[in-house]
């Protein structure tokens, strides 16, 4: 009597119907979905936020810089412009930028900045900004913060922590840059972890309150980092 015996993949889906078990038809589509997902990060900054986030492991993403081409809504816009191109249609997109508070511009930063982020948010792409600045996110990976700090006095923390000789000479050079994602940790690190947890704590506390200029410290870089990092 001739017996054929039946592949391994006839006896588990023999077995699963034996056992009333409903196997998914494409169990992984969903996740191999999610890893197509590609990402656009324009940047104000010239070195220090694009350099972070190019060392994020992700593939799927692109870095582009506009850093001192004008206002943060002019970033925006620069941003609503490219994002429908062949080039970049279909990724989503994150505007990041900080208040950077300068005296000579008292009057219209602050409406500048709020204008940004509720335009860019209303046009479907998200922002990572920070009040007052971007290294206020490196700092939450050393220390918890509840008061009001500006990048003037941020920076002789920093400066003291990373061992410079001079901030303004060397933390914004294009290799000292480079190093941040791994000098903090890099992917999900104790010290990312941390980072992430105090910075959502300042940003709770404002609620939905859109007066952006007004929330400080307060970052929201790391909605853009956990975004990431489900990608590495």
């Amino acid at each position: 009597m001739d017996y054929n015996k039946p592949s391994k993949e006839r006896a588990n889906e023999a077995y699963l119907r034996q056992n009333c078990i409903v196997r998914d038809a494409a169990p992984y589509e969903e996740e191999q979905e999610e890893q197509k997902k590609l990402f656009l990060i324009v940047c104000e900054g010239e070195n220090t936020e694009p350099k972070y986030f190019e060392a994020f492991p992700v593939p799927s993403k692109t870095v582009l810089t506009e850093g001192g081409k004008g206002s943060k809504t002019a970033l925006v816009d620069y941003a609503l412009k490219i994002r429908d191109t062949e080039k970049y249609e279909g990724r989503e997109v994150w505007c990041v930028f900080d208040f950077d508070i300068k005296s000579d511009e008292a009057e219209t930063q602050p409406e500048d900045f709020n204008n940004a982020i509720v335009k860019a948010e209303s046009h479907g792409m998200k922002v990572a900004w920070s009040n007052d600045s971007f290294e206020l996110w490196f700092l939450l990976h050393y220390q918890k913060l509840d008061v009001a700090i500006t990048r003037k006095e941020m920076y002789p923390i920093l400066k003291k922590i990373w061992g410079l000789e001079s901030f303004s000479g060397e933390a914004k050079k294009e290799k000292f840059c480079e190093a941040h994602y791994q000098r903090h940790g890099g992917n999900k690190s104790e010290a990312q972890k941390l980072a992430i947890r105090r910075a959502k704590e300042l940003h709770n506390q404002y609620g939905v309150r859109q007066d952006y200029s007004d929330h400080c410290p307060c970052t929201t870089v790391y909605l853009l980092v956990e975004e990431l990092n489900k990608y590495i």
